[in-house]
């Protein structure tokens, strides 16, 4: 490729809307351009990149034994009704009408059209497994999109649907793709961790996601260093910090704690460290006969967050709740929040500990009075044992590991997600097929996704610098620059880099030659900021001396080469970098 012939338009500036560096770049890069809100142009250098991503993932899914099809970004509302997530997916699932007032969705996924699919195309036992995957556009209305391709609303996804005879066969097929993921991500030359996720949305009972490294990560990454085991932070095991409950030493004693309404302010006030201090917490769930509300009073150690998502696998939560408005929490309490504790409450409420808590003595909880804790606080003595004591925190760096080790934390970006399905919608859409006794059995599913698009910005988050992108070689638009200096002035510095030119294309390099005849320090920045792995010079100085430059995007170290051998230099490069 020329760039003369190519589209190059890059900007000095990033628009004040890219919020993270991803955005910014791919924008000055002349990757991208904002269409509207969460939706965008890709140019001829952003596709190039997204069709390198979708090739290596495309020939790992084949290995993998899986057949590539293509579903329709507009489905059929019937297919969502069906499957019961017409009403609960949420507003993120774009619905629309065609001229005859019929329902249709703009796909977020596909599980309901790729279950129509296998409800009416296998019969047998004798056609499992199978494996079906497409690449296709994706819709998420989301509230409100950033980031650029991190979070917009229109995007680029693999998704893939394994249907099987029984639960051992499918959960063979998640371990093929499990080991399918590994080598896409490993190819792609990311820094990634595979960890135990929760299912969310789309449901099932085993999951993992695929988390690129990176410190603008939105993902809590939770792991042990010395182990193999991550998970995410909602799904990560926060163990009780304390091995048994201490026996009471203080008498319960109602202090006031004026003006001090969190954990960090009353420990300050009463000179305790603050894992002394206990976090009150409440929700309720609303009964749909009846109407009324039921209140839960959730306690957590001062120095802990609550992890909503473990929460909402509690019994008799699990089906839905909220947090209490203040009127509710004013009639069961009889205070505001900042001061309410397990003691004495006017009204009955479902008391859940953490399990931290539920071995804490002598600890500070609030009296249920404004301004008023209570210090010196031991179950069994003060109040009633804990109705059900849970792990319902987050874990944070220190924590025992379940594998023995010390947990970790970082940040991370995800951009791949495997679940195990079971019969969840084969089950809701009928997909049933008849076993080796002639009975129908119902399918059993497995389905995954790799965010193509979010990989392209996943990629520029974690390798960048302050000139502009510094690509993994495998995600490139471009693995070699040519950058001749006078091209438009010397004879001989177009005859090197043309020849250059010719020896790498017949090697099977991916390159660009500039003959744009610009300035050494515009092309070097704008090659910089697009951020090709390498980059060679050819001037007629060094070509007086027989040499070219050969310089790493990544590594920043420039090498004189003498022209004979130069293009064995810049494959070495290359396989280096």
């Amino acid at each position: 490729m020329r760039a003369s012939r190519y589209h190059l338009n890059t900007l000095k500036e990033a628009p004040s809307d890219a919020e993270v560096t991803s955005h910014q770049l791919m924008t000055r890069a002349g990757m991208i351009r904002k269409l509207a809100g969460g939706i965008y142009n890709y140019m001829p250098l952003g596709l190039k990149v997204i069709r390198k991503v979708e090739a290596i993932v495309r020939e790992e899914m084949n290995q993998a034994g899986a057949l590539e099809l293509l579903m329709p970004v507009v489905q059929p509302a019937e297919l969502w009704v069906e499957s019961g997530r017409w009403e609960h997916y949420g507003p993120e699932l774009l619905r629309i009408k065609d001229r005859h007032g019929r329902d249709f969705v703009l796909q977020p996924t596909s599980e309901e059209v790729i279950t129509d699919i296998a409800r009416n195309e296998i019969q047998s036992w004798r056609q499992l497994p199978v494996n079906f995957y497409h690449i296709q556009t994706k819709f998420r209305d989301e509230r409100r999109p950033r980031f650029g391709v991190m979070r917009g609303r229109e995007f680029t996804m693999k998704d893939a649907y394994s249907f099987d005879r029984d639960e051992a066969g499918a959960r063979a097929s998640y371990d093929t793709m499990y080991e399918a993921y590994m080598r896409i991500f490993t190819r792609l030359g990311l820094v990634f961790r595979a960890v135990a996720a929760d299912t969310g949305s789309i449901g099932g009972s085993r999951s993992h996601e695929f988390q690129v490294i990176a410190d603008t990560g939105e993902d809590l990454i939770v792991y042990d260093p010395d182990s193999d085991y991550a998970a995410n932070m909602e799904l990560a095991e926060a163990p009780c910090l304390l091995p048994a409950r201490a026996p009471a030493a203080q008498a319960l004693e109602k202090v006031a704690t004026p003006n001090a309404s969190k954990c960090e302010e009353v420990a300050a006030q009463l000179g305790l460290p603050l894992t002394q201090t206990v976090k009150s917490l409440v929700l309720a769930t609303d009964d749909a006969e009846t109407g009324k509300a039921t209140l839960w009073l959730l306690l957590i150690r001062g120095d802990h967050e609550l992890n909503e998502v473990k929460v909402g696998k509690l019994p008799g939560l699990k089906n839905g709740w909220r947090f209490a408005t203040e009127a509710e929490i004013l009639e069961h309490f009889g205070a505001r929040p900042g001061s309410l504790g397990p003691i004495g409450t006017p009204l009955p409420v479902r008391v859940v500990a953490d399990t931290t808590v539920a071995n804490m003595s002598d600890f500070v909880v609030g009296a249920n009075a404004d301004g008023f804790h209570y210090s010196g606080a031991n179950w069994g003595r003060d109040l009633a044992e804990p109705e059900l004591v849970a792990d319902i925190r987050n874990a944070v760096a220190g924590d025992p590991a379940p594998s023995g080790g010390r947990l970790a934390i970082q940040r991370g970006i995800e951009t791949g997600h495997v679940f195990y399905l079971g019969t969840k919608y084969s089950e809701a859409l009928k997909a049933t097929f008849l076993d080796e006794t002639g009975k129908p059995a119902l399918m059993q599913m497995g389905c995954y996704g790799i965010g193509i698009t979010r990989i392209v910005g996943a990629a520029i988050e974690q390798n960048h610098d302050a000139k502009g992108i510094v690509w993994p070689r495998a995600l490139a638009p471009f693995e070699v620059v040519l950058c001749p200096v006078g091209w438009g002035k010397s004879e001989a510095v177009r005859e090197q880099a043309e020849a250059i030119y010719g020896a790498l294309q017949a090697r099977g390099i991916d390159v660009i030659l500039d003959d744009r005849d610009q300035r050494p320090g515009v092309m070097f920045a704008e090659w910089e900021l697009i951020g090709v792995p390498v980059r060679v010079t050819i001037g007629e100085r060094g070509l007086k001396d027989g040499i070219v430059e050969v310089q790493s995007r990544r590594a920043g170290n420039a090498e004189h080469i003498p022209v004979a051998q130069a293009v064995e230099a810049i494959l070495a490069t290359l396989d280096a970098y």
